[in-house]
């Protein structure tokens, strides 16, 4: 029989490898709606419902995920936001859409992260842990853009969704005018900002990033866009239970590594910013604990 000290010495082991177990079998696929109410519109506002859907990291072959994927169009938003990631392998475009569905027929817009360009590179689970706070520009990003990127623009351009990468554009949406401003993924220093103010003659204005770099929020909280979307952080994906995210793979503090928070800097108003923390993972860490994969609802409110 083992001696007390022996079993001491292995419990630390036992609940670690039973943790990553629960993590890898059961939390990857916890998929989860999340719901909060934003009050960015005018006062008397009707509600606006938004779908704030990031980082999928499809593969062939998710059937749960993309039956899970499928039946956020019985919720009927108004407006599907896409914050990039959709994929995670060479062959994967058509999963994507397949899963996405009705959504792909209901007004939206998307940009894309560093996975719609680059297929993914084993890496050891733990490395998440290891983070980094900078941008990843260089180094591996470097190699060719080997992903079905514009397969991918294109099939989202032709049923009606708006490309906003490094671009403004506008939407009409329940009878609202939208406002949107967009960069390409600030992860691999693609985006591109500009100082143009948002647009005061629409009913709301929206910053969408896929990696939610200080640098973006700072500029679009000055430009005065009420409402920013972004994904990439996963959430932290390896967190504590009661603690949160060890790291966000970016600049922003862990404290905001998901959910919805506010963004201010001195002299302006705060804006609202949602962190979605999202569906997937890479394929090389198939793993989640204490951060479950999830698409996010905002409603939208006077």
């Amino acid at each position: 029989m083992p001696s007390a000290r022996a079993l001491a010495l292995a419990a630390p082991f036992v609940v670690g490898a039973a943790t990553l177990a629960y993590g890898a079998l059961y939390e990857v696929r916890a998929f989860t709606l999340r719901r909060f109410t934003v009050p960015v519109l005018e006062p008397g506002s009707r509600p606006l419902r938004l779908l704030h859907l990031s980082d999928a990291h499809m593969l062939p072959g998710q059937h749960r995920k993309a039956e899970w994927l499928r039946g956020l169009a019985a919720l009927e938003p108004d407006l599907v936001v896409n914050t990039g990631d959709n994929i995670a392998h060479l062959d994967a475009a058509p999963a994507v859409l397949d899963a996405y569905g009705e959504l792909l027929d209901l007004p939206g817009v998307f940009v894309f992260g560093s996975n719609d360009y680059f297929s993914p590179r084993r890496k050891s689970p733990l490395a998440y842990l290891r983070g980094g706070s900078g941008t990843q520009a260089g180094g591996d990003w470097e190699r060719p853009r080997d992903m079905p990127f514009e397969e991918l623009r294109s099939a989202f351009t032709s049923r009606g969704w708006l490309d906003l990468s490094n671009r403004h554009d506008h939407l009409t949406v329940d009878g609202r005018r939208l406002a949107f401003v967009g960069v390409d993924d600030p992860h691999l220093e693609y985006d591109e900002l500009d100082d143009l103010p948002a647009d005061p003659s629409a009913d709301l204005a929206i910053g969408v990033a896929h990696a939610p770099y200080l640098r973006v929020l700072d500029r679009w909280n000055r430009s005065g866009y009420p409402l920013i979307l972004a994904g990439h952080t996963h959430g932290g994906q390896l967190c504590l239970p009661g603690w949160g995210a060890l790291v966000t793979n970016c600049d922003l503090d862990t404290r905001r590594a998901k959910g919805l928070h506010q963004h201010q800097t001195p002299g302006h108003d705060a804006s609202w910013m949602h962190v979605s923390a999202g569906l997937g993972t890479s394929p090389y860490a198939p793993i989640r604990v204490a951060c479950r994969p999830e698409a996010t609802l905002l409603t939208l409110t006077g």
